[in-house]
Order: structure tokens, then C-alpha cells, then sequence
């Protein structure tokens, strides 16, 4: 594992087996009457909010409580980056505060790996989002939801599964962590959107693009919707919402379209009537509270591979070295843990 999980295209095939068979340890956890590990007693992980969030923030704190760090939630309002504080002495003061990690999430695209890069911080920085750019610990939890439905088993990947996702292309970070996750654990990705909401140059992005959400339905594996994110729109992308839901809204008789095996999945939150139906967001087919429930065991897996597992400091992938070391300090943990 490297210093730092700023984008998915960092993460080697090994690299992403390695967070997801490490989060299948981490689950065990969650049906045992204490769900703690001491991994990370001492350790202090900075949540370093800049917009607002529900799941995520409360799924790294869940996760970082777990594993016995020390937490620190930090919120833009009512701090002094309300009064005009840079994001460096934002970060500068979180160091000699003695941070061992920060969990960013930020409005400009960019903005964790100029703290990644930078020298204000010493300890891990892993993104929580930034701006329209990228989401890599939502792609891990994604594929980690794929893999126990599609193809269960530690040590496999997604090869052949065909995944599409629907909707807000142009303005979803969710969208650009998962096509490069899911194509180097071997998937192939559909994007399905409005030709408004498709980035321009994505036939240089490692997936198919299509506009008729029917033709794609029959051979999806894992159908993933997308809100539209009407926030950072600052133009009208298409017509009506009625239009957009009729065009490529999910409801039953599109789900009936899909293979019986194939999964409907949302990255949250959802906006029932208009990307995806009441009826088809209660449905059992419908994975999107498995999703926050995985999302906790897989940033477990991040937070302990970065901060507290086999890291090798020239930053390359010894499988056999680290699979060993990962399961005999998750063994430890978990001993120490009953006492």
C-alpha cells in the first residue's frame, strides 16, 4: 500500500484485492457483541470536512472508532476557514496538532492531492471526495458490494461482469473512481446519461458510452444509479425532471428488463421519483443500505492498511508478505479485542 488513497487509479490490481479481502476480515466484526480492534489506539485520524456530508463522514468516523483511533471532526462552518483561512494553514495546524491521518473531502477537484503532495502534512491523506474529480473509498465499497454478489470469494476480481451506470456523468467524482476501479479488477463499464451530462473526451475513459438505457438493461450484471447533482449545476441539462426520469429513470418494468441475477445499486443520496422509484429502491434487488454497511468495513481496511498494516516503504505489492502479515495482526487484534 502506498502513503496515501488520493484516486482509484493508484490502486494496482493487487493494491484493490488487498483493501477487499482485508475488508471481509473487517466485516467479521460487525456480528460480534464488541466491534473494536486496538490497531489504531494512539493514533489520531482528522475528518476534514469542506462540504457537507451524511454517510461518508459517518461511516469514517464509525470506521476510525472501530479500529480505537483517536477521532477529531473538523467542519469548514464555524471554523476559522469561514474567516478566510488557507487550506495550508488549515493543514499546518493539524500537524502540529499531530494528526497521523486526514480524511478530506473538499469542494475544488484537486484539492487532497495538493495536500497529499505538499510537505504540511506528514501523515496519510485519503480522499473522501473532491469536487467532481474523484471518490475512491465509494469504488471500493462498490465493488467490494459486486464481488460478494456477483463473484464471491477472497482473492477474486470482477472479470467479465458488465457493470453500467446511469445518470449525472459529467458531474459525478462516484462515476470517474469507478471506471477506473472496476476496469482494473477486470469489469467492463457502461456509462448510460443524456448527452448534456456525458464529460467531454470520454472516449478516452476505459468504458462504452450509450444514450438508450433499454439496450444496455438485458446484459448488466450491476445496474448503478446516480443522482443528478443539481448543486453543481449552473445550466439547464436537460428538459424537465418528469423527462429525465422518463428517459432514464429506473422503475419495476425496467428492472423486469434486467438479468435475474443483476443487482441495482446507488451511491446515496437517493432522489426516490426521479433517478430510481420508491418501488424499486425498496426492492430486495436493491443493495444501497448493504452499501453503507460495507462502506464501514472497507475504510476499517483502508485506514488499517495505511495506518497500522504491512507497509513496505519502497511501496511495492509482496501478496504472499503482506496477505500473511494482514491476517496474523487482524488474528492478534481480534484476540486482544475479547479480552
Amino acid at each position: 500500500m502506498k502513503r496515501h488513497l488520493v484516486s482509484a487509479a493508484d490502486l494496482s490490481r493487487e493494491d484493490a484485492l488487498l483493501i477487499l479481502d482485508t475488508a471481509e476480515e473487517m466485516a467479521q466484526l460487525s456480528g460480534r457483541a464488541v466491534k473494536k480492534l486496538p490497531t489504531l489506539r494512539g493514533r489520531t485520524v482528522v475528518n476534514l470536512f469542506f462540504e457537507d456530508s451524511t454517510r461518508t463522514k459517518t461511516s469514517f468516523e464509525v470506521a476510525e472508532k472501530r479500529l480505537s483511533a483517536d477521532v477529531i471532526n473538523f467542519s469548514a462552518k464555524g471554523s476559522s476557514v469561514s474567516k478566510g483561512e488557507s487550506l495550508k494553514d488549515t493543514a499546518l495546524t493539524l500537524q502540529a496538532m499531530g494528526a497521523d491521518a486526514v480524511v478530506i473531502r473538499h469542494h475544488a477537484s484537486g484539492a487532497p492531492a495538493r495536500l497529499a503532495q505538499s510537505d504540511w502534512l506528514h501523515g496519510s491523506v485519503i480522499n473522501a471526495g473532491d469536487g467532481t474529480h474523484e471518490h475512491p473509498t465509494q469504488a471500493l465499497l462498490d465493488a467490494f458490494t459486486m464481488r460478494r454478489h456477483l463473484n464471491a470469494g477472497s482473492g477474486r476480481d470482477l472479470a467479465g461482469r458488465r457493470i453500467t451506470i446511469v445518470g449525472d456523468i459529467l458531474h459525478s467524482r462516484v462515476a470517474r473512481s469507478n471506471v477506473h476501479l472496476l476496469t482494473t479488477l477486470g469489469a467492463h463499464v457502461t456509462f448510460v446519461a443524456p448527452p448534456t451530462l456525458v464529460p467531454i473526451g470520454i472516449e478516452n475513459w476505459p468504458c462504452d458510452v450509450s444514450y438508450d438505457l433499454e439496450s444496455v438493461l438485458p446484459k448488466t450484471d450491476a445496474l448503478m444509479m446516480l443522482r443528478v447533482q443539481r448543486e453543481r449545476m449552473n445550466a439547464a441539462f436537460f428538459p424537465t425532471e418528469r423527462e429525465y426520469s422518463r428517459r432514464y429513470g429506473l422503475d419495476g418494468a425496467r428492472l423486469a428488463r434486467l438479468p435475474e441475477h443483476a443487482i441495482v445499486m446507488h451511491p446515496g443520496p437517493m432522489v426516490r421519483g426521479m433517478e430510481i422509484t420508491a418501488e424499486v429502491a425498496d426492492s430486495p434487488r436493491c443493495t444501497v443500505v448493504e452499501q453503507v454497511a460495507n462502506g464501514v468495513s472497507v475504510r476499517m481496511a483502508v485506514l488499517y492498511l495505511l495506518l497500522g498494516g504491512a507497509v513496505f516503504a519502497d511501496g511495492a505489492t509482496d501478496t504472499a508478505r503482506t496477505d500473511a502479515a494482514r491476517t496474523e495482526a487482524v488474528r492478534t487484534d481480534s484476540s486482544e479485542a475479547a479480552l
